[in-house]
């Protein structure tokens, strides 16, 4: 077993899901950085539009694969120890990006980042929902998103404090500061119970639950990871085809595709350009997108104190009646000629932050907490890895085309985001059934049961 706080220590215990969402802290800086830092890269590289999409979305090539190969490396090596190895990859991909001294090795250290950056979007949640009580799941599974707005939140402060310099390089570095911190304290963590479970042993995961459950309650948890194993007991390509998954398939593809085609990213990589299409300077662009970052934290702090009693599908739908008038106003003013007026200009930050507050309210913390809820315990990291690989690809060929597609006409780009959430609203009160309350076996098991 791995060192960690002595059995009964719920209090020690928790640095656990601190240490565990940094991975969603440097997810966070490492992809809202390049929004401030871009400003300058463009004018120091000498980037065309198509190599300023490269630049900012080469990371998120990188993640792609990070992604796709996090829950088969999971289930083999364990969480914790590919957490491990995320935070080490930050590392050595910030200081790199850091010292580019040209566009091509700055894309190459950002691909290495976006490793890192899949990796930590899958594992995170993944590692939290497993390693959290029932009662309390959705809450911490949140500090997931939390982290990720706070790593945001830090990235846009910083690039305002730098903006004056126009340090990009500083801007980029100081992303292994908490990449070393997250790598001294997962060496301190235990590995996840449900992967102690599957790899047959008990008695390391019995003493894991212990030190946040009761003696009945880590009984009662150990014994539902075998009943769910148990019901498991065939070849990954025969479950993945079993007709109780399908729903819950389907949805998690569509949870993962429609966050990022409802237009967040281009909120966090792009807000200072956007703010600049409005009138607004670098520094003031800059400055503006602060105030997003932290409005994202309040509100996903909201998000994790109600998730648990409000349930996850009136989060998931009202977050996006929010999301789509936003997007619709802000179409309508981009469209006009209401950007040449200090009231357009207004109602373009209004827009934003009303975008924002209600995406860090629903869509930025459920997809982390819903995935590992919608499935079975043997796919769980195979599934989750997927269903992130196409979150991550809608990402980048959105993060890609933004750019070019902005020149053309931010209104029409505005309504179809807004036109997105539209679908994604009508296919979330289709198909998602409640999650809340009931342990991840439980909610299996139940599945099975429904058909």
């Amino acid at each position: 077993m791995t060192a960690a706080s002595p059995p009964g220590n719920a209090g020690g215990f928790r640095w656990t899901y601190v240490f565990g969402a940094l991975g969603g802290m440097l997810f966070g800086y490492d992809t809202g950085i390049i929004a401030g830092a871009i400003l300058f890269i463009r004018q120091d590289l000498n980037l065309s539009p198509l190599a300023e999409g490269l630049v900012v979305s080469s990371l998120l090539l990188g993640a792609l694969v990070g992604a796709a190969a996090s829950g088969y490396l999971s289930d083999r090596l364990g969480r914790r120890r590919l957490l491990l190895l995320a935070g080490a990859v930050f590392t050595v991909g910030a200081l790199g990006a850091a010292l580019s001294p040209d566009a091509n090795v700055l894309m190459g250290f950002r691909l290495l980042l976006g490793l890192a950056v899949g990796v930590a979007s899958v594992m995170v949640p993944l590692y939290l929902a497993e390693m959290a009580p029932t009662r309390i799941r959705g809450a911490l599974t949140s500090l997931n998103q939390l982290m990720i707005a706070v790593g945001i939140f830090i990235a846009y402060l910083t690039a305002f404090l730098l903006s004056g310099a126009g340090a990009w390089r500083v801007m980029l570095g100081l992303a292994a500061v908490p990449s070393l911190l997250m790598l001294a304290g997962m060496w301190f963590q235990d590995e996840s119970p449900r992967w102690l479970v599957v790899h047959g042993h008990d008695d390391e995961a019995r003493a894991v639950l212990a030190r946040t459950r009761t003696p009945d309650e880590v009984e009662h948890e150990i014994a539902e990871m075998h009943r769910a194993e148990e019901a498991d007991r065939m070849s990954l390509g025969e479950l993945l085809r079993a007709r109780w998954l399908r729903r819950n398939l389907v949805f998690a593809g569509v949870l993962a595709v429609f966050q990022q085609l409802i237009g967040i990213n281009t909120i966090v990589y792009y807000a200072p350009t956007i703010l600049k299409a409005a009138g607004f300077g670098n520094s003031a662009a800059i400055f503006n997108s602060v105030g997003l970052g932290m409005l994202s934290i309040i509100m996903t702090v909201v998000a994790a104190r109600v998730v648990d009693r409000v349930g996850r599908k009136p989060l998931l739908l009202w977050g996006l009646v929010g999301m789509v008038a936003s997007m619709a106003v802000l179409g309508v003013v981009f469209f006009s000629a209401a950007l040449d007026t200090i009231a357009g200009k207004a109602i373009a930050v209004v827009c934003l932050a009303i975008f924002k507050a209600a995406f860090s309210l629903s869509w930025g913390p459920m997809l982390g907490v819903v995935l590992p809820e919608l499935l079975p315990l043997r796919a769980r990291g195979t599934v989750m890895g997927g269903a992130i690989f196409l979150n991550w690809g809608t990402n980048f060929l959105v993060s890609l085309l933004f750019p070019v597609l902005l020149v053309a006409g931010a209104g029409a780009v505005f309504e179809i985001f807004a036109g997105a959430g539209v679908l994604a609203f009508v296919l979330t009160a289709w198909l998602f059934r409640e999650t809340t309350g009931r342990s991840l076996e439980e909610l299996e098991l139940a599945q099975r049961a429904a058909g």
